[in-house]
């Protein structure tokens, strides 16, 4: 089954990007350290080491197979629990720029997640990445099966979709 694609294209810090929303009956505490603190982090997608006062900090994934290096991820803005901006280098010319924004609103915490881009193939395989992520922390956070979140229900099901935000 291939998950219907919630993604959209907007300009968030002046910068245009994937913006991608998912909602936790949780209070914004619970869902921060979901987000930010490595040993909820495992639970969905990887984990980190290092000092983040120190402004950066070493993440490794850890659902994308044994040939994972570690990734330095430097710490922009770090507002507990409303905001966390980071980047990290892709390639030899690129950086992964992400914001991660909590809200609350009578107990249901709403996270709204954005990486900026503009190329339609980054895209294609970057969006269907962040859904899928971001349904398995959703799972976490709800105690379900982290493991039944098939990849294969997002890419290549959902590539066109953020090809086209950006075609």
């Amino acid at each position: 089954m291939t998950a219907s694609p919630t993604g959209r294209r907007e300009t968030r810090n002046g910068r245009d990007g994937v913006v991608l929303t998912r909602t936790f009956r949780a209070p914004i505490k619970s869902v921060w350290a979901a987000i930010t603190e490595s040993d909820r982090l495992a639970r969905w997608i990887g984990t980190w080491s290092g000092d983040p006062s120190s402004g950066s900090v070493e993440f490794r994934m850890n659902a994308e197979g044994d040939d994972v290096q570690d990734e330095t991820f430097t710490i922009h803005r770090c507002e507990p629990p409303h905001l966390l901006e980071v980047s990290s280098p892709a390639g030899e010319t690129d950086t992964f720029d992400l914001l991660l924004e909590l809200t609350e609103t009578a107990g249901t915490t709403t996270l709204t997640f954005s990486q900026s881009m503009t190329d339609p193939e980054l895209a294609a395989n970057v969006g269907p990445g962040w859904e899928y992520y971001l349904d398995r922390l959703v799972a976490a956070e709800s105690g379900n099966d982290v493991a039944a979140i098939s990849f294969d229900d997002y890419h290549p099901g959902q590539s066109d979709h953020y090809r086209g935000l950006f075609a």
